[in-house]
């Protein structure tokens, strides 16, 4: 595993992170140890979770990944555990989470409650990486990152991060940190994929210039990128055909982002490349995200020790001039697959 520093933070990282978004719902705490265990036995030291996971949210479900994390953590060596987590943040309309009486804004009182449950779901006193899981737009940007500051004063947060924001987004808030002499976010977590590649844009631009590292999640583009939903397959279990079939109307619209006749024909193109390579999508899409300079780590998933290795192929693997060449050949004939990133709608 090579390393990256999370920003300009003292952190630094194997450049492959585990994600926990399905234990406790797609993986039961079983798999997900097995899940963990056989992350760390590859190099994998960065875990990122979530007090909101497993997706999707519920109110039966909620803070369950923590819990396992927390158990499968007291048995590690704290000190060798890059541990990153989230506050959620406003729903922004996509649903009210089940959390605090759904009350979510990012001010003082929910930050520090927020991270008081997480470290005891966690069983630990620090957090190495403290991440707003949704941004709020309409709160005073100087409280959040001041109740950010103090816990990292306190001891109980090494760095902070932000997630699925905008690139207005988080200059304001490092502009407010400069501002106000108060922690400044090291970290970004967006969605970023061969099917979306609007980060190489806009928000690219500001992580190199300001100093702050993109933490890639959804590599494989929800999936899609595996190959299960191609030809108009939806496979029990699977997260999308789940949202197709019985999911509301933003769920659908959601899927529907992800799993089109655009992303269905990337996919397709990309197999022939992977195939010439004697490789699947799946260590491709891995290989190719965290090979951006801007890069720190890329967040991979699974809910089976065997879609894991897959990813895990990725490792040592980097793509030549001619692979890179042959997939922005794709990219241009089929530019921007996913309709929409959904950080329009904030």
């Amino acid at each position: 595993m090579n390393r990256k520093r999370l920003g300009r933070s003292g952190i630094v990282v194997t450049d492959i992170c585990m994600g926990t978004m399905t234990f406790g719902l797609q993986a039961d705490e079983k798999t997900s140890f097995a899940i963990m265990d056989r992350a760390l036995e590859a190099g994998i030291d960065f875990f990122d979770t979530a007090e909101m996971y497993p997706v999707p949210p519920s109110a039966e479900k909620f803070g369950v990944t923590e819990e396992i994390v927390g158990k499968w953590l007291k048995g590690q060596k704290r000190g060798e555990i890059i541990l990153a987590t989230k506050v959620t943040g406003p729903g922004h309309g996509w649903f009210r989470p089940p959390i605090r009486g759904g009350f979510t804004a990012l001010d003082r009182r929910q930050i520090h409650q927020a991270c008081e449950d997480s470290l005891k779901r966690l069983k630990t006193d620090y957090i190495d990486l403290y991440q707003t899981h949704w941004p709020d737009h309409g709160m005073r940007q100087d409280e959040t990152l001041s109740a950010l500051t103090e816990l990292v004063d306190q001891g109980k947060v090494r760095a902070i991060g932000c997630s699925n924001e905008t690139s207005w987004g988080l200059m304001k808030n490092l502009w407010e940190a400069e501002k106000h002499t108060l922690q400044r976010y090291d970290t970004v977590q967006n969605n970023f994929s061969l099917i979306n590649r609007r980060c190489e844009s806009e928000l690219a631009q500001v992580c190199r210039k300001e100093g702050v590292s993109l933490l890639p999640y959804s590599p494989l583009g929800g999936g899609v990128l595996t190959g299960k939903y191609n030809d108009g397959a939806l496979p029990t279990g699977a997260r999308f055909s789940e949202y197709f079939v019985s999911g509301g109307p933003r769920q659908k619209r959601m899927a529907a982002r992800f799993v089109n006749e655009r992303s269905l024909e990337t996919t397709k193109r990309l197999q022939v490349i992977a195939q010439d390579l004697g490789i699947s999508v799946t260590t491709l899409a891995v290989a190719w995200s965290k090979q951006h300079d801007f890069v720190a780590s890329t967040i991979i998933g699974a809910t089976t020790v065997e879609q894991l290795n897959e990813s895990l192929k990725a490792a040592d693997l980097v793509l030549d001039a001619e692979t890179l060449r042959r997939i922005d050949d794709i990219d241009e004939q089929i530019p921007t697959p996913m309709t929409e990133d959904g950080l329009r709608r904030l």
